[in-house]
Protein backbone atom coordinates (compact mmCIF):
# COMPACT_ATOMS: atom_id res chain seq x y z
CA UNK A 1 0.00 0.00 0.00
CA UNK A 2 1.01 3.62 -0.42
CA UNK A 3 1.91 5.41 2.80
CA UNK A 4 3.40 8.73 3.87
CA UNK A 5 6.32 7.79 6.10
CA UNK A 6 8.22 9.90 8.64
CA UNK A 7 11.86 9.24 7.74
CA UNK A 8 13.66 11.54 10.17
CA UNK A 9 13.79 15.18 11.20
CA UNK A 10 12.05 17.33 8.57
CA UNK A 11 11.77 14.40 6.18
CA UNK A 12 8.61 12.67 4.92
CA UNK A 13 8.33 10.32 1.97
CA UNK A 14 5.57 8.59 0.04
CA UNK A 15 6.52 4.98 -0.48
CA UNK A 16 5.23 1.44 -0.75
CA UNK A 17 4.70 -0.25 2.61
CA UNK A 18 3.41 -3.74 3.46
CA UNK A 19 -0.38 -3.83 3.44
CA UNK A 20 -1.89 -2.98 6.82
CA UNK A 21 -3.19 -6.02 8.67
CA UNK A 22 -4.95 -6.65 11.96
CA UNK A 23 -2.27 -7.19 14.60
CA UNK A 24 -4.42 -9.01 17.13
CA UNK A 25 -7.90 -10.47 17.68
CA UNK A 26 -10.59 -7.81 17.84
CA UNK A 27 -8.91 -5.54 15.31
CA UNK A 28 -10.33 -4.45 11.98
CA UNK A 29 -8.90 -2.93 8.84
CA UNK A 30 -10.05 0.52 7.74
CA UNK A 31 -9.53 1.84 4.23
CA UNK A 32 -8.62 5.44 4.99
CA UNK A 33 -10.77 8.10 3.30
CA UNK A 34 -9.19 11.17 4.93
CA UNK A 35 -6.58 11.89 7.60
CA UNK A 36 -5.68 15.21 9.21
CA UNK A 37 -2.22 16.55 10.02
CA UNK A 38 -2.02 17.30 13.75
CA UNK A 39 0.31 19.63 15.60
CA UNK A 40 1.80 16.59 17.32
CA UNK A 41 2.57 15.10 13.90
CA UNK A 42 4.47 18.30 13.10
CA UNK A 43 6.27 18.05 16.45
CA UNK A 44 7.44 14.57 15.43
CA UNK A 45 8.28 15.76 11.91
CA UNK A 46 10.72 18.28 13.37
CA UNK A 47 12.37 15.50 15.39
CA UNK A 48 11.04 16.69 18.76
CA UNK A 49 9.10 13.60 19.83
CA UNK A 50 11.23 10.62 20.91
CA UNK A 51 8.08 8.48 21.16
CA UNK A 52 7.64 8.53 17.38
CA UNK A 53 10.63 6.65 16.01
CA UNK A 54 11.33 6.78 12.25
CA UNK A 55 10.55 5.17 9.92
CA UNK A 56 6.95 5.54 11.11
CA UNK A 57 3.56 6.07 9.49
CA UNK A 58 2.15 9.00 11.45
CA UNK A 59 -1.46 10.19 11.60
CA UNK A 60 -4.24 9.67 14.13
CA UNK A 61 -7.08 11.97 12.97
CA UNK A 62 -8.97 9.92 10.41
CA UNK A 63 -12.10 8.45 8.92
CA UNK A 64 -12.21 5.20 6.98
CA UNK A 65 -14.34 2.32 5.78
CA UNK A 66 -14.55 -1.32 6.78
CA UNK A 67 -14.85 -4.12 4.23
CA UNK A 68 -18.64 -3.69 4.15
CA UNK A 69 -18.36 0.01 3.30
CA UNK A 70 -19.42 1.42 6.67
CA UNK A 71 -17.59 4.57 7.75
CA UNK A 72 -15.93 4.87 11.14
CA UNK A 73 -13.68 7.24 13.03
CA UNK A 74 -11.00 5.36 14.98
CA UNK A 75 -10.28 6.51 18.52
CA UNK A 76 -6.47 6.37 18.23
CA UNK A 77 -5.90 6.01 22.01
CA UNK A 78 -5.58 2.38 23.07
CA UNK A 79 -5.78 2.04 26.90
CA UNK A 80 -4.84 -1.01 28.94
CA UNK A 81 -8.35 -1.36 30.41
CA UNK A 82 -6.98 -2.58 33.76
CA UNK A 83 -5.55 0.42 35.64
CA UNK A 84 -7.20 2.82 38.08
CA UNK A 85 -7.63 5.54 35.43
CA UNK A 86 -9.33 3.09 33.07
CA UNK A 87 -11.61 1.93 35.90
CA UNK A 88 -12.61 5.57 36.46
CA UNK A 89 -13.52 5.96 32.79
CA UNK A 90 -10.57 8.32 32.23
CA UNK A 91 -8.93 6.04 29.69
CA UNK A 92 -7.07 8.96 28.09
CA UNK A 93 -4.95 9.17 31.25
CA UNK A 94 -4.06 5.47 31.26
CA UNK A 95 -0.31 5.31 32.01
CA UNK A 96 -0.02 2.25 29.78
CA UNK A 97 -1.88 3.67 26.79
CA UNK A 98 -0.59 3.28 23.27
CA UNK A 99 -1.63 5.12 20.14
CA UNK A 100 -2.06 4.86 16.41
CA UNK A 101 0.63 6.91 14.72
CA UNK A 102 2.95 6.53 17.68
CA UNK A 103 3.55 2.96 18.86
CA UNK A 104 1.52 1.58 15.94
CA UNK A 105 1.35 2.48 12.27
CA UNK A 106 -0.94 5.45 11.75
CA UNK A 107 -3.44 6.79 9.27
CA UNK A 108 -1.34 8.50 6.57
CA UNK A 109 -1.76 5.43 4.42
CA UNK A 110 -4.29 3.65 2.27
CA UNK A 111 -5.31 1.52 5.23
CA UNK A 112 -4.87 1.28 9.00
CA UNK A 113 -5.59 -1.44 11.57
CA UNK A 114 -7.51 -0.38 14.68
CA UNK A 115 -9.27 -2.11 17.59
CA UNK A 116 -12.92 -2.70 16.75
CA UNK A 117 -13.86 -1.43 20.23
CA UNK A 118 -12.30 1.94 19.32
CA UNK A 119 -14.45 2.54 16.24
CA UNK A 120 -17.13 5.24 16.26
CA UNK A 121 -19.78 5.04 13.56
CA UNK A 122 -20.10 8.07 11.28
CA UNK A 123 -23.61 9.34 10.44
CA UNK A 124 -24.52 9.14 6.76
CA UNK A 125 -25.03 12.91 6.54
CA UNK A 126 -21.55 13.72 7.88
CA UNK A 127 -18.86 14.65 5.37
CA UNK A 128 -15.47 12.98 5.42
CA UNK A 129 -13.98 16.31 6.46
CA UNK A 130 -16.30 16.61 9.46
CA UNK A 131 -15.53 13.03 10.47
CA UNK A 132 -11.76 13.49 10.12
CA UNK A 133 -11.95 16.50 12.46
CA UNK A 134 -13.50 14.41 15.25
CA UNK A 135 -10.27 13.79 17.16
CA UNK A 136 -9.01 17.41 17.42
CA UNK A 137 -12.56 18.63 18.08
CA UNK A 138 -12.86 16.12 20.93
CA UNK A 139 -9.65 17.53 22.43
CA UNK A 140 -11.22 21.00 22.40
CA UNK A 141 -14.55 19.82 23.78
CA UNK A 142 -12.85 17.96 26.64
CA UNK A 143 -10.78 21.04 27.46
CA UNK A 144 -13.78 23.36 27.44
CA UNK A 145 -15.75 21.06 29.73
CA UNK A 146 -12.85 21.24 32.21
CA UNK A 147 -12.73 25.03 32.01
CA UNK A 148 -16.51 25.31 32.28
CA UNK A 149 -16.40 23.49 35.62
CA UNK A 150 -13.62 25.78 36.86
CA UNK A 151 -15.15 29.12 35.83
CA UNK A 152 -17.07 31.02 38.50
CA UNK A 153 -19.82 31.88 36.01
CA UNK A 154 -21.21 30.22 32.84
CA UNK A 155 -19.22 30.34 29.61
CA UNK A 156 -21.99 32.48 28.10
CA UNK A 157 -21.00 35.25 30.52
CA UNK A 158 -17.24 34.85 30.05
CA UNK A 159 -14.84 37.15 28.24
CA UNK A 160 -12.56 34.75 26.38
CA UNK A 161 -9.16 34.85 24.73
CA UNK A 162 -7.90 32.06 22.50
CA UNK A 163 -4.16 32.09 21.81
CA UNK A 164 -3.26 30.49 18.48
CA UNK A 165 -5.16 30.29 15.20
CA UNK A 166 -4.38 26.70 14.30
CA UNK A 167 -7.07 24.03 14.20
CA UNK A 168 -7.31 23.68 17.99
CA UNK A 169 -7.56 27.42 18.54
CA UNK A 170 -10.08 27.94 15.74
CA UNK A 171 -12.22 25.02 16.92
CA UNK A 172 -12.11 26.41 20.48
CA UNK A 173 -13.30 29.80 19.21
CA UNK A 174 -16.09 28.17 17.19
CA UNK A 175 -17.22 26.16 20.21
CA UNK A 176 -17.13 29.20 22.50
CA UNK A 177 -19.21 31.13 20.00
CA UNK A 178 -21.68 28.23 19.74
CA UNK A 179 -21.92 28.16 23.55
CA UNK A 180 -22.76 31.88 23.59
CA UNK A 181 -19.57 33.35 25.05
CA UNK A 182 -20.10 37.11 25.21
CA UNK A 183 -16.79 37.99 23.68
CA UNK A 184 -14.12 35.85 21.99
CA UNK A 185 -10.78 37.30 20.89
CA UNK A 186 -8.12 35.25 19.12
CA UNK A 187 -4.42 36.09 19.18
CA UNK A 188 -2.53 34.93 16.08
CA UNK A 189 0.74 36.24 14.65
CA UNK A 190 0.20 34.84 11.16
CA UNK A 191 -1.65 37.19 8.83
CA UNK A 192 -3.03 34.38 6.69
CA UNK A 193 -4.49 32.59 9.66
CA UNK A 194 -6.01 35.81 11.02
CA UNK A 195 -7.82 36.14 7.69
CA UNK A 196 -9.00 32.53 7.97
CA UNK A 197 -10.33 33.12 11.50
CA UNK A 198 -12.15 36.26 10.38
CA UNK A 199 -13.64 34.46 7.37
CA UNK A 200 -14.88 31.64 9.62
CA UNK A 201 -16.54 34.29 11.82
CA UNK A 202 -15.21 32.46 14.85
CA UNK A 203 -13.68 35.32 16.85
CA UNK A 204 -12.10 38.76 16.66
CA UNK A 205 -8.54 38.02 15.47
CA UNK A 206 -5.62 40.30 16.27
CA UNK A 207 -1.83 40.32 16.17
CA UNK A 208 -0.64 40.27 19.80
CA UNK A 209 2.76 41.65 18.80
CA UNK A 210 1.11 44.87 17.61
CA UNK A 211 -1.74 45.00 20.12
CA UNK A 212 -1.22 42.98 23.29
CA UNK A 213 -4.45 41.99 25.07
CA UNK A 214 -5.49 44.17 27.99
CA UNK A 215 -4.03 43.02 31.27
CA UNK A 216 -6.28 41.31 33.81
CA UNK A 217 -9.55 41.39 31.85
CA UNK A 218 -10.19 37.90 30.44
CA UNK A 219 -12.19 35.31 32.36
CA UNK A 220 -10.96 32.39 30.26
CA UNK A 221 -7.66 32.20 28.39
CA UNK A 222 -7.34 29.16 26.12
CA UNK A 223 -3.66 28.65 25.25
CA UNK A 224 -3.59 26.52 22.12
CA UNK A 225 0.13 27.16 21.54
CA UNK A 226 1.81 26.32 24.84
CA UNK A 227 5.06 28.28 24.63
CA UNK A 228 6.83 30.46 27.17
CA UNK A 229 5.65 33.53 25.21
CA UNK A 230 1.99 32.49 25.21
CA UNK A 231 2.09 31.45 28.87
CA UNK A 232 3.34 34.93 29.75
CA UNK A 233 0.55 36.42 27.64
CA UNK A 234 -2.02 34.24 29.38
CA UNK A 235 -0.65 35.11 32.82
CA UNK A 236 -0.97 38.82 32.08
CA UNK A 237 -4.36 38.73 30.32
CA UNK A 238 -6.34 36.53 32.72
CA UNK A 239 -8.61 38.28 35.21
CA UNK A 240 -8.47 37.71 38.99
CA UNK A 241 -10.31 34.48 39.70
CA UNK A 242 -10.12 33.53 36.02
CA UNK A 243 -9.02 30.35 34.28
CA UNK A 244 -6.04 29.56 32.06
CA UNK A 245 -6.64 26.44 29.98
CA UNK A 246 -3.30 25.08 28.77
CA UNK A 247 -3.62 22.66 25.85
CA UNK A 248 -0.69 23.57 23.60
CA UNK A 249 2.58 21.64 23.83
CA UNK A 250 5.09 23.75 21.92
CA UNK A 251 7.70 23.76 24.70
CA UNK A 252 8.25 23.19 28.42
CA UNK A 253 9.96 26.49 29.20
CA UNK A 254 8.74 28.80 32.04
CA UNK A 255 6.25 31.58 31.50
CA UNK A 256 3.46 31.30 34.06
CA UNK A 257 3.41 34.00 36.71
CA UNK A 258 2.85 31.65 39.64
CA UNK A 259 2.90 34.50 42.16
CA UNK A 260 -0.03 36.13 40.37
CA UNK A 261 -1.77 32.75 40.10
CA UNK A 262 -1.59 32.48 43.89
CA UNK A 263 -2.41 36.03 44.92
CA UNK A 264 -5.38 36.34 42.55
CA UNK A 265 -6.75 32.79 42.76
CA UNK A 266 -6.23 32.04 39.09
CA UNK A 267 -6.91 28.47 38.04
CA UNK A 268 -4.45 26.84 35.64
CA UNK A 269 -5.68 23.66 33.98
CA UNK A 270 -3.69 21.23 31.91
CA UNK A 271 -5.75 19.15 29.52
CA UNK A 272 -4.94 16.09 27.45
CA UNK A 273 -6.95 14.34 24.77
CA UNK A 274 -10.52 13.14 25.39
CA UNK A 275 -12.82 10.32 26.40
CA UNK A 276 -14.92 8.26 24.01
CA UNK A 277 -17.94 10.33 25.03
CA UNK A 278 -16.06 13.49 24.02
CA UNK A 279 -15.39 11.97 20.59
CA UNK A 280 -19.01 10.95 20.09
CA UNK A 281 -20.32 14.40 21.05
CA UNK A 282 -17.67 16.13 18.92
CA UNK A 283 -18.64 14.07 15.87
CA UNK A 284 -22.31 14.88 16.44
CA UNK A 285 -21.53 18.62 16.65
CA UNK A 286 -19.46 18.54 13.47
CA UNK A 287 -22.04 16.51 11.57
CA UNK A 288 -24.82 18.79 12.77
CA UNK A 289 -23.15 21.98 11.60
CA UNK A 290 -22.75 23.38 15.12
CA UNK A 291 -19.20 24.47 14.24
CA UNK A 292 -19.98 25.94 10.84
CA UNK A 293 -19.34 24.78 7.31
CA UNK A 294 -15.65 23.85 7.91
CA UNK A 295 -14.65 25.61 4.68
CA UNK A 296 -11.37 26.60 6.34
CA UNK A 297 -10.12 23.00 6.03
CA UNK A 298 -7.85 22.33 3.06
CA UNK A 299 -7.77 18.96 1.27
CA UNK A 300 -4.74 17.54 -0.54
CA UNK A 301 -3.85 14.12 -1.96
CA UNK A 302 -1.65 11.89 0.18
CA UNK A 303 0.98 12.11 -2.56
CA UNK A 304 1.37 15.81 -1.70
CA UNK A 305 1.72 15.08 2.01
CA UNK A 306 5.45 15.78 2.24
CA UNK A 307 4.93 19.25 0.78
CA UNK A 308 2.02 19.85 3.16
CA UNK A 309 4.22 18.97 6.14
CA UNK A 310 6.95 21.30 4.90
CA UNK A 311 4.47 24.14 4.44
CA UNK A 312 2.88 23.67 7.86
CA UNK A 313 6.23 23.15 9.54
CA UNK A 314 7.60 26.42 8.18
CA UNK A 315 4.50 28.38 9.26
CA UNK A 316 3.61 29.30 5.65
CA UNK A 317 0.21 27.59 5.63
CA UNK A 318 -2.82 29.83 6.06
CA UNK A 319 -5.11 26.81 6.49
CA UNK A 320 -5.38 25.78 10.15
CA UNK A 321 -5.94 22.17 9.08
CA UNK A 322 -4.79 20.16 6.07
CA UNK A 323 -6.53 16.87 5.38
CA UNK A 324 -4.76 14.24 3.28
CA UNK A 325 -6.70 11.96 0.95
CA UNK A 326 -5.10 8.57 0.06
Amino acid sequence: MKALVFLGADSMGLRDEPDAAARAPGQVLLRVDAAGICGSDLHAYHGHDPRRVPPMILGHEAVGRTANGRRFVPNPLIPCGCCARCAEGRTHLCPNRTMLGMQYAGCFAEAVAAPEANLIAVPDHASDIAAALTEPTACVLHALHLSQRALARPVAEARCLVIGGGAIGLLAALYLKAWGARGVMLAETGEGRRRTVAKADAAEPFDPRATPPDAGHLDLVFDAVGSSVTRRMASTAVAPGGVILHIGLQDSEPGLDTRRMTLQEITVLGTYCYTRADMEHALAALAGGVLGDLSWVEERPLADGAAAFAELGSGRAAAPKIILRP
